[in-house]
């Protein structure tokens, strides 16, 4: 209320307000606290809970928590100028007292984390402050154990996104330094519980928690690459386990409850103890109490500053959170978290912002990459073939991040995730989307971009003999990704191409601009005498001129072992010979060099290894023995020791090989481990029971299962008279039962024991035993797609249904009849080949070696390869249309027609030959009765009928065992192919897959054939059959089917006669179903032709010629594309000699018809664009002009009815065509080609042909003058204008002077001596009325026709121009004159 103007002042006491930054001066702390003491206070006395309490006498006490404020309060404003030394505990303590009570509600907690908020950000406390550390530690342990009561569903999610940023400030003050681990982890742990429990709450909480992980995750991580290695070096023991279970339990929503019941449902991660999410938060406890060194040192860790300790338990959490997708449970109001893609997603998402940020110093760290060889990996395998796109993108950003930062430690989980992962989704071997396909390409591609990774892919993979070519592997697959086939270009077809051209980029960047390209000596990786392949090494890595002559010398190594390899499977003696001529064996073979070939080469057949070292010899055991010692199994548990020796061969199948092979292991282990057992024997003991352990736990023919007890039970006094630890024993056990030892992958012992009892016994109940055990392998290997175990299966079965033995028919069928061993094993053959057909790759030659086996025996089923569309075939085709039937007979005819007499006699010399075959006993009939009956109860039909629904790669082995297997005898070839064919039909959606293989198939039997027989017409009328069936189906391979048939174009003469009828009724039948199919030249060429070629074929000719009237009559299926051919084929016809006149004049007939389609097409063209129009016009007239040239040919021919109709249709063609638009140069090429050349023809067959061969040729003449002058008449308006048409007016003068002379019998002919001047003076009218022709012409036309006219008819010219005057006419208008020709 003082004066207007004046403004009041405070004087500053203190010195403290010179800072104006943003960081608050220390004596501005105390009025911070003194702001939210206040704050806190007014929130709590809005509720009457917080008022004064009443002692009996009545006297005003505060509550405690308000009581602690207060006393703050007074001393507060004392502490303002020595700030520093206060313990920030003193005036901490009573917020964080509401913050744990659970008397407090939601509103008051609120506020007091707000206020540690403020003190933390605006640095209230920081780095310099006393007792930093201690405070930091009790604000996580409050915040992190926070109480309250829950009032509203609204302010618990502002309380818990409260607590999300106190512990987040926490993290990224500069006081944070001093936290220890434990609290980093009990950080970590709360913000995953808030993650999990605000699934169930608002989109706000849900994305803030999600936030504040990463976050967290970038604050202590980010911290990594500072921590000094030495000072933060882990032990052993101080890791959590890996793997170990994740669970998260449903919400509990009571109010007035603990932390955990209001939203903090999830894990605590603790150092040294197994991570566990639990309904029941424990406190974090460290036991300081246990006595010993490990335990004091894992104290000490939880206590110190954090560091590395922490952030494995960090990153441990994380990688376990990615095998806890299955156990996450759905509930009625879970969000997108508990689904199976947003668990990995979120989990990914935090790992790839760690490694992002300290990347390469997880290298330093052994704990932290160990972690990520061992179980990122692993779980970047198992969801690098997730179905999601979205999870196949974030995987891939994690692998680009690790090949990047950490590459030079990740050299073995980059190949397997390249190799196992990407290469094979790229090329959709797991059935990968599309999507899936677009992204592993992308990564792929995004790779071969990185400076280097083509160059470094070469030397770490390719030159390496233990790792497999990538850089190979991936330039063919981008080669053939690249390349479309059948297909349109699709956008992983473009990334093909930028990954293929990345790669040759990379490559010729290096090579720089100059013109010398380093070279290597020429023999620089020449072996001239024997070098150990397996300890050649690099003498530094660091000069060029050292590890590139290595490298080179390392790959040709590699290709060396890889042929060596491959001989080595087929055959162990020509591969050690291979390599010994190649100088990677000694000359002389010692048991070392051996060992180490078979050790370290890739690619070996490891049952051809097992069996080679099992063997009896001497020189096998010393290279067992020298192999056991390749491995370092120290510090190794026994059954880890097992698993390890045991993948790289698979035991073989007797048992005394398998004793030395265990027993070598067993020498080696206890070599290494001598602490562990009191002697060799106990370690042999021990894992001879392991594997029986293993076999009990993992066969589901053991019913009743080993126990603990049992197993501890069955090796007491193994260790030299005294029991092993008990704790040791059950270790084993639980290994054993939850991870078994894999060792039957292939002709495991197994399978070998399987078949050497199957071989021996002979009673009932142990051979059906033996054939259940080989189906219960077939069905684990059909489970995990173990495609050579059941192969060998095949293998062992085949052998035992004495189907392959070379007896007799009549021997076979007594076997097989009365063997129940050999019945029940072909029940088991063909069982595997119905139930698990997808996983079947070689095994099919052995099944089909049975299927040719039973066919030969008369045993199949007559309908067996028929697809389902057979039975829709009409009975009349059934002839033509070759079937399997059930026995080979003897063919009572030759399969091609006889023609002739002496054929036909040698039918009947057959005939005669036939003798009675002899009565079968009663023990061969019902041998026939059993083996018909167990032939029956094994499906064999449904294995190639039901083909369509094998998986591709098994189909494809299928076709080519098809084909291999009919190289045999004809009879099985025949059988083979029309299995083929079945095989071809049932899947023709899939027919690209086969159709390369069947053709060429088909085409070398036909083009090798040179005489009829039973395999070319099966393979003949299979091709016409595929085409018929899939033509209305696949409209996109038309071109391809009937370009197929031109195979039957190639047939050799004898083989194409003897079917010829059959042959052209099939393609009868084909187009008359398939007409509207058949759109391009190329099918109507392969079409016409097979029915041009009939038109002298007196069988074939009718169906040939029936096929070519349903195509032209009426122009039912007339096209641009077809016309000429068909004109063509008519023309052959019409021509043809086979078969009556009639057929000629069809022919004619359908030629004269055909010229309706011209001046169809030629109206339909008057709507289309200029330039469309144009090109139809043209088309239509080079059409036409075909069409009158090959009637042309007939008109010559020597039947005079054929001639003579030919003529007159050339004529109507020529003249009588309304409608249709030629162009004058149309008109000028049919007088240059047909109409001159035709009258010329004529008169050169009156001159030289005798008249017995061409009767009536006056007739025809006649017919062809009025053709002339008609045709003349009619195009005058085209020609006249035309620079040709002096030269066409003198020809039609000329060919009538010609044939005015022409002689019948040494006389003129007197109707053309009285025809010609007729037609001349009309054609003379009509030029003169035309203006045409006149005195006035100035290019000599005048001259020119009266000079050829007098000599024809001297009057004619009186009769026209009787003044010899030029005659004013109308241009175009012609007088009433006689063109009719008499």
């Amino acid at each position: 209320m003082g004066c207007p103007n004046q403004q009041s002042k405070v004087v500053a006491v203190s010195g403290d307000t010179k800072d104006c930054s943003c960081r608050p001066p220390r004596s501005s702390s105390a009025f911070m606290v003194n702001s939210e003491i206040g704050a806190v206070l007014a929130v709590m006395r809005r509720n009457v809970r917080w008022g004064f309490h009443y002692t009996t006498d009545e006297d005003q006490i505060d509550h405690p928590l308000i009581k602690s404020f207060k006393e703050i309060r007074k001393q507060v404003f004392s502490w303002q100028h020595r700030w520093h030394t206060i313990n920030p505990v003193v005036y901490l303590q009573p917020f964080l007292d509401v913050i744990q009570s659970d008397e407090t509600s939601a509103p008051i907690t609120g506020v007091a984390l707000s206020s540690i908020y403020k003190f933390l950000t605006f640095e209230v406390i920081d780095l310099d402050t006393v007792d930093v550390a201690d405070a930091l530690h009790l604000i996580v342990d409050a915040v992190t154990s926070c109480r309250f009561e829950v009032t509203d569903p609204a302010s618990e999610e502002v309380v818990l996104m409260k607590i999300l940023q106190v512990l987040l400030a926490c993290m990224k003050s500069k006081a944070s330094v001093n936290l220890s681990n434990q609290h980093v982890c009990n950080i970590v742990n709360t913000c995953f519980q808030i993650v999990h429990q605000a699934s169930s709450k608002g989109e706000l909480l849900q994305r803030t928690a999600r936030h504040t992980m990463h976050e967290l995750i970038r604050c202590i991580f980010m911290h990594l690459p500072d921590v000094c290695n030495n000072n933060q070096a882990f032990t052993h023991g101080g890791r959590s386990h890996l793997g170990d279970e994740v669970s998260v339990p449903e919400n509990d929503h009571s109010s007035a409850s603990k932390l955990q019941d209001n939203g903090y449902t999830g894990s605590k991660i603790e150092l040294g103890s197994p991570l566990n999410l639990s309904t029941n938060i424990p406190e974090v406890k460290m036991d300081h109490e246990t006595i010993g060194e490990a335990d004091q040192s894992k104290s000490h860790l939880v206590a110190e500053p954090y560091g590395v300790p922490c952030m494995v338990e960090i990153f441990n959490f994380l990688c376990s959170l990615l095998n806890a997708v299955e156990h996450v449970g759905v509930g009625p109001r879970s969000n997108s978290l508990t689904y199976d893609e947003d668990v990995p997603l979120f989990a990914f998402g935090l790992i790839n912002s760690a490694i992002e940020l300290s990347g390469p110093s997880f290298g330093h760290h052994p704990e932290m990459l160990a972690l990520v060889q061992n179980d990122l990996f692993h779980s970047l395998m198992q969801f690098g073939l997730s179905p999601s796109p979205l999870i196949l993108s974030t995987v891939r950003s994690i692998v680009l991040n690790l090949y990047h930062l950490m590459r030079v430690k990740l050299k073995l989980q980059l190949e397997a995730f390249f190799s196992c992962v990407l290469m094979k989704i790229a090329v959709n071997k797991h059935g990968a989307s599309y999507q899936q396909q677009e992204v592993a390409m992308e990564t792929l591609v995004d790779l071969c971009r990185q400076p280097g990774f083509i160059h470094e892919m070469y030397a770490n993979y390719d030159c390496d003999i233990s790792c497999s070519n990538l850089f190979e592997d991936l330039a063919n697959l981008l080669s053939k990704s690249a390349f479309p086939v059948n297909s349109p270009l699709s956008a992983i077809h473009v990334l093909a191409l930028e990954g293929l051209i990345a790669m040759i980029s990379g490559m010729a960047e290096t090579m720089g601009d100059n013109d010398q390209i380093p070279v290597l000596e020429p023999d620089a990786s020449n072996l001239e005498q024997h070098e150990s392949f397996w300890n050649v090494k690099c003498e530094s890595y660091d000069n060029p001129d050292c590890w590139a002559p290595y490298i080179h010398k390392m790959k040709h190594i590699k290709k060396k072992l890889m042929i060596g390899a491959d001989h080595f499977n087929r055959d162990p003696k020509k591969g050690f010979q291979f390599l010994q001529g190649s100088c990677l064996l000694p000359e002389t073979l010692d048991p070392m060099s051996v060992a180490c070939f078979l050790r370290y080469t890739s690619g070996l057949d490891k049952n051809l290894v097992g069996e080679y070292l099992g063997g009896h010899d001497q020189f096998s055991v010393d290279v067992l023995q020298e192999y056991a010692k390749t491995f370092d199994f120290q510090e190794m548990n026994l059954d880890t020791a097992l698993r390890v020796f045991l993948e790289t061969f698979r035991l073989p199948g007797e048992a005394q090989k398998i004793q030395r092979v265990v027993e070598a292991f067993a020498e080696r282990y206890f070599e290494q481990s001598p602490n562990m057992f009191a002697d060799k024997d106990a370690a042999l003991l021990l894992s001879y029971s392991l594997i029986l352990l293993n076999t009990d736990q993992h066969n589901a023919q053991v019913k009743k299962k080993m126990t603990e007890d049992d197993f501890i039970r069955n090796n007491r006094g193994i260790n030299g008279g005294n029991d092993l630890p008990r704790e040791y024993l059950s270790e084993l056990y639980h290994s054993i039962c939850e991870n078994e030892i894999r060792m039957t992958p292939e002709q495991g012992p197994t399978v070998a024991a399987l078949s050497v009892v199957l071989d021996l016994v002979d009673q009932e109940a142990v051979l059906q035993t033996c054939i259940d055990g080989f189906l219960n392998v077939a069905k684990i290997a059909g489970c995990y797609h173990l495609d050579d175990v059941l192969d060998g299966l095949l293998v062992s079965l085949s052998k035992f249904t004495t189907l392959l033995l070379p007896m007799s028919i009549e021997e076979s069928i007594l076997a097989f009849g009365y063997d129940s061993k050999a019945q029940k094993s072909t029940l088991a053959v063909f069982t595997i080949a119905n139930m698990y057909g997808d996983y079947i790759r070689s095994g099919w030659r052995n099944i089909l070696d049975c299927v040719l086996s039973l066919h030969k025996l008369g045993l199949l089923p007559a309908r067996l390869g028929r697809d389902v569309a057979d039975d829709l075939e009409s009975n009349s085709e059934d002839s033509v249309r070759s079937s399997l039937v059930s026995p080979i007979k003897p063919a009572l005819a030759p399969a091609w027609k006889s023609f002739g007499l002496m054929g036909r006699f040698s039918e009947f010399l057959y005939y005669d030959t036939e003798k009675p075959a002899p009565q079968p006993s009663e023990e061969q009939v019902e041998a026939q009765k059993r083996a018909t009956e167990t032939v029956k109860e094994c499906h064999i039909d449904s294995v190639f009928t039901e083909s369509k629904f094998l998986q591709s790669e098994s189909l494809l082995h299928l076709s080519r065992a098809l084909i291999l297997a009919s190289h045999e005898d004809e009879n099985g070839a025949v059988f083979c192919l029309e299995l083929l064919i079945t095989v071809t039909l049932n899947n023709r959606d899939r027919i690209m897959l086969l159709w390369q293989n069947v053709y060429e198939y088909i085409a070398n039997i036909v083009q090798s054939a040179v005489m009829p027989s039973t395999l070319v017409e099966k393979a003949v009328f299979g091709l016409i059959r595929i085409c018929r069936r899939l033509l209305p189906y696949k409209e996109e391979l038309t071109d391809d089917l009937l370009k197929s048939l031109q195979l039957i174009l190639k047939l050799d003469a004898r083989v194409a006669d003897a079917y010829c009828e059959h042959i052209t009724r099939e393609i009868m039948h084909l187009v008359k179903a398939n007409a509207g199919q058949i759109k391009s030249h190329l099918g109507w060429r392969t079409i016409t032709s097979l029915l041009s070629i009939t038109a002298c074929h007196p069988e074939a000719s009718e169906p040939g010629f029936e096929t070519l009237e349903f195509i032209m009559l009426d122009g039912a299926h007339l096209l641009p594309a077809n016309f000429v051919l068909c004109v063509n084929a008519a023309r052959q016809f019409a021509e043809s000699r086979v078969g009556d006149i009639a057929r000629s004049t069809k022919s004619l007939d359908l030629m004269a018809g055909s010229s309706v389609c011209l001046v169809k097409w030629s109206r339909e063209a008057v709507g289309e664009e200029p330039e469309t129009a144009a090109q139809l016009y043209q088309d239509i007239g080079e059409m036409w002009v075909r069409l009158v040239q090959n009637l042309r040919k007939v008109c010559i021919d020597s039947r005079e009815e054929i001639r003579n109709r030919a003529v007159l249709i050339l004529q109507q063609c020529l003249t009588g065509l309304e409608g249709i638009h030629l162009q004058d140069e149309a008109w000028v090429q049919c007088f240059d080609s047909v109409i001159f050349p035709l009258l010329n023809d004529l008169l050169e067959i009156v001159k030289e042909k005798p008249a017995k061969e061409y009767q009536n040729m006056e007739g025809t003449l006649i017919l062809s003058l009025k053709l002339l002058s008609k045709s003349f008449l009619h195009s005058l308006p085209r020609v006249s204008p035309s620079a040709s048409f002096s030269k066409i007016w003198v020809g039609v003068l000329s060919c009538m002077e010609h044939y005015t002379k022409v002689k019948f019998r040494g006389k003129r002919s007197e109707k053309i001596h009285e025809l010609v001047p007729e037609l001349l003076k009309n054609t003379l009218f009509v030029m003169k009325s035309t203006g045409v022709l006149s005195p006035n012409c100035s290019n000599g036309l005048w001259e020119q026709t009266w000079s050829h006219v007098k000599d024809l008819a001297p009057s004619v010219q009186s009769e026209v121009f009787p003044d010899d005057e030029p005659q004013t006419v109308v241009a175009g208008a012609v007088p009433e004159v006689n063109l009719v020709v008499p």
